[in-house]
């Protein structure tokens, strides 16, 4: 049986991880395409344990949520009845911590109620104290930052309007999608500072991303046909940005910014780390904090004949 070696499987990751193709990668390291997805597949789902293990038990103040879209094989308007489930559109949910620049929770899946609550849930999990939270305009997020955090948060919404340009005359006036009109900044729970209240930091990630994971570029045929694939390099870039890219600002990795790490991780040292087998134990699920005393259990309004409301325990 032949073995890759590690030599040469570093030089594949390094390259992937730096936005270069699957073919660009074979030309690159004279190594079969068919090699560099295997190994690109294994690496990603151990950088997924890895992530798993080392972020938990944070203390992050400030937290933005947003998703971006891509998609598996073909785009949503080309999506036959007869095609697989996981074709068509997929999102990248990721919660960020703003000050650190780091990857706290992230999730792979259609743009769904479940998806974006299972996310809340992840994040809530690696935590230990009172978050300030912001995410988009997307309207599951309110329940599900309910539902993960309960009273333990400051939440907020920050949506954007999006219009022409004003300053044009009549006549040449046009749609400019790309301009924004107004930004609106709704408080849900909590006392969230009001200058806080943004989502840049992420939609910056969103654009690194795009920028240095092929997969995930506009424009190119490197989009990715299979969603275990796709899973395995967001996993894979996730651990790249968190340990081994040395943000501009911060003068370090964004896991050294959050006490994660205390050094720059060497792509060497990060295809090591994820290839070795790893037991990791699952995270615990804490309870939200509610106003119900203890022992009390939670009602519900049932309309009956007449009109009248009457209170009755939840079955």
């Amino acid at each position: 049986m032949n073995v890759l070696p590690f030599e040469t499987q570093v030089r594949i990751i390094s390259a992937l991880t730096e936005g270069c193709s699957i073919r660009s990668t074979e030309r690159l390291t004279e190594t079969h395409r068919d090699t560099v997805m295997r190994l690109g597949v294994r690496v990603g789902e151990g950088c997924a344990r890895l992530h798993d293990r080392l972020m938990r038990d944070l203390q992050v103040n400030l937290i933005e949520l947003d998703e971006q879209w891509d998609f598996i094989a073909k785009k949503a308007k080309r999506v036959q009845t007869n095609d697989p489930a996981e074709f068509g559109d997929v999102w990248l949910f990721v919660a960020l911590a703003s000050t650190q620049k780091a990857v706290i929770s992230y999730r792979v899946g259609k743009r769904t109620q479940e998806n974006t609550t299972a996310l809340a849930r992840d994040l809530r999990a690696r935590i230990v104290n009172r978050p300030q939270v912001t995410s988009d305009g997307y309207a599951p997020y309110v329940g599900a930052i309910q539902t993960a955090f309960g009273r333990s948060v400051d939440f907020a919404v920050l949506t954007k309007q999006y219009g022409g340009d004003s300053n044009l005359p009549d006549a040449a006036h046009r749609y400019s999608p790309g301009h924004v009109t107004g930004v609106e900044r709704t408080v849900i729970r909590g006392r969230p500072n009001r200058d806080l209240i943004s989502t840049s930091y992420v939609e910056r990630f969103n654009l690194s991303s795009r920028m240095q994971m092929r997969r995930c570029t506009r424009l190119t045929n490197a989009y990715s046909k299979k969603l275990t694939n796709h899973e395995a390099a967001v996993s894979l870039w996730v651990c790249f940005y968190n340990l081994c890219r040395v943000h501009e600002t911060l003068r370090c990795t964004p896991a050294m910014a959050l006490g994660v790490t205390d050094h720059i991780w060497s792509i060497a040292e990060l295809v090591q780390a994820a290839l070795e087998p790893q037991d990791v134990p699952p995270l615990p699920q804490p309870t939200p904090e509610t106003t119900l005393r203890p022992g009390t259990r939670r009602f519900r309004l049932i309309v009956g004949r007449g009109g009248k409301g009457t209170n009755m325990p939840r079955p």
